[in-house]
């Protein structure tokens, strides 16, 4: 059991029987009444967001999630096959399961697959990956860096807004959490 007095960013916890990380919190004392904490939470499971007030000083029980390193290797139709990088056990998830890491997943990617108690629940990306624009307009002389964006198709399918400078076939460098344009690569 873990106090929700010590609410870190990342922490797994398990509420409602559901398993949650911890997005984003904040203690509030109010001037009258009892102490309490906001949180954001993301469900492993389901991918949703919820927002959840606890009581100050309320317990709940911390979630161990297993994280193992393994290599993406293809999808097969609606399945998407991963290969441990030491033991060469594969594993098998729906596109239903990594519906939202499929838009920055690339054939070979290493990626932390998260477990518990046996019971995968999720793929942990990189904070940035480097994906090729795969279709863009033109940028045209004389679009300055500090100018405006425009939408990019990258070959994972994943649509982002870029500086005008950015053309086909560039490499950029994009945050997985946000799904924001970072660099060129």
């Amino acid at each position: 059991m873990i106090s929700v007095n010590d609410f870190k960013t990342g922490l797994t916890i398990e509420v409602d029987g559901g398993i949650w990380q911890v997005l984003e919190f904040q203690h509030v004392k109010p001037g009258k009444g009892a102490a309490f904490v906001r949180s954001k939470l993301r469900n492993l499971r389901t991918g949703g967001i919820q927002e959840k007030t606890f009581r100050g000083g309320e317990k709940v029980s911390k979630a161990h999630i297993e994280n193992r390193k393994m290599q993406y290797l293809y999808a097969s139709g609606d399945t998407h096959t991963f290969m441990d990088n030491e033991s060469y056990e594969q594993i098998e998830l729906l596109s239903s399961q990594i519906e939202y890491e499929l838009k920055y997943l690339l054939e070979n990617m290493t990626v932390h697959i998260m477990t518990y108690q046996g019971e995968t629940i999720g793929v942990e990306l990189p904070n940035t990956v480097e994906l090729v624009v795969a279709e863009t307009e033109p940028g045209i002389k004389g679009d300055t860096a500090s100018g405006g964006t425009k939408p990019a198709t990258l070959e994972t399918g994943l649509i982002v807004q870029v500086p005008f400078f950015v053309n086909q076939g560039d490499k950029l460098v994009i945050d997985t959490r946000n799904g924001a344009y970072v660099s060129r690569a």
